[in-house]
C-alpha cells in the first residue's frame, strides 16, 4: 500500500494489498485489496473495494459492477426527510449517482413543447409484475421497447445500447403539456359559448325593446289621431 506516497503524494490512507500502489495524488483513501490501484495523479478520492480511475479526483467509488450486483444501505427506507430542498437521486448506466436540476441556468435551447407531446397519446399503459418479484406485486407502467417505437428520446439505454427503462419524468412533462393544450381548448370553447349566450340575450333584449318601441309608436299615433278629431271644424265668414 502507498507505494508512491513518498514520491509526491501526501495525506493518503490505504489498507490492503497494493492499495493506492500507483497514486501520486494526495488525500486519497483506499480500503481493500488493489483498492485505488488505478489512481495516478488524482486527489481527494475514496475507493472501497474499487480500483478507481486514473487521473480522477473528488470521486467516491464502492465495489465493482463485476463483483457487486446489489446494494443495501440502512437508515434510508422509512426515514422521511422533511426538508423542503430534498430531491430525487438518479443513477446513470455507469453507476454514477446524481440529481436532475431544473433551473434555467442548467439548460440551453429552451423552447415551447408545442405538439412534441402528442407522442404520449400513442403510448399503451400496461399492468405487469417483475420476473424477480416472487410476490407478483401488481405493477403499472409502460414497456420501454414499445415506447421507443413511439419516441426513442423517451427511453434510456445501458452501456451496451440495449433499451433499459422509460424516462417517466419526461412522459409526465408531456402529459402536462397535453393537459394544458386541452384545457386551453376547453377555455376557448367555453368563451365562445359565453359569447353566443350573450349574443342571444342581447338579441332577445333588442327584440323586446323593439316591441316596446312599436307599442309606444302605436300609442302615440292613437293620441295624435284623437287630438286631430277633437279640433273644431273651420268656419267660413263672409266678407261684408
Amino acid at each position: 500500500a502507498l507505494y508512491n506516497n513518498f514520491f509526491g503524494g501526501n495525506n493518503n490512507t490505504a489498507e490492503g494489498f497494493r492499495a493506492l500502489k500507483n497514486s501520486r495524488g494526495s488525500d486519497n483513501i483506499a480500503l481493500g485489496s488493489r483498492a485505488g490501484i488505478n489512481l495516478t495523479t488524482g486527489s481527494n478520492n475514496i475507493d472501497i473495494g474499487a480500483p478507481g480511475v486514473a487521473g480522477e479526483s473528488s470521486t467516491i467509488r464502492i465495489g465493482t459492477a463485476a463483483n457487486q450486483t446489489a446494494t443495501f444501505i440502512a437508515g434510508i427506507r422509512g426515514a422521511t426527510t422533511g426538508s423542503g430542498n430534498a430531491v430525487p437521486v438518479m443513477i446513470d448506466s455507469a453507476g454514477r449517482l446524481g440529481t436532475v436540476g431544473s433551473s434555467r441556468r442548467f439548460k440551453d435551447n429552451i423552447k415551447p413543447m408545442d405538439n412534441s407531446s402528442e407522442a404520449v397519446l400513442e403510448l399503451k399503459p400496461v399492468t405487469f409484475h417483475y420476473k424477480s418479484d416472487t410476490q407478483n406485486t401488481p405493477q403499472f407502467g409502460l414497456i420501454a421497447e414499445e415506447v421507443a417505437k413511439v419516441n426513442p428520446d423517451l427511453v434510456v439505454r445501458n452501456d451496451n445500447g440495449e433499451i433499459y427503462t422509460v424516462r417517466y419524468e419526461a412522459v409526465n412533462a408531456m402529459l402536462l403539456n397535453e393537459f394544458l393544450k386541452e384545457h386551453r381548448m376547453v377555455e376557448e370553447k367555453d368563451f365562445g359559448s359565453e359569447l353566443a349566450r350573450q349574443q342571444k340575450a342581447f338579441e332577445a333584449k333588442f327584440a323586446q325593446q323593439q316591441k316596446q318601441i312599436e307599442a309606444l309608436t302605436a300609442a302615440l299615433q292613437k293620441v295624435n289621431d284623437q287630438i286631430a278629431l277633437s279640433k273644431p271644424a273651420p268656419q267660413l265668414v263672409a266678407n261684408p
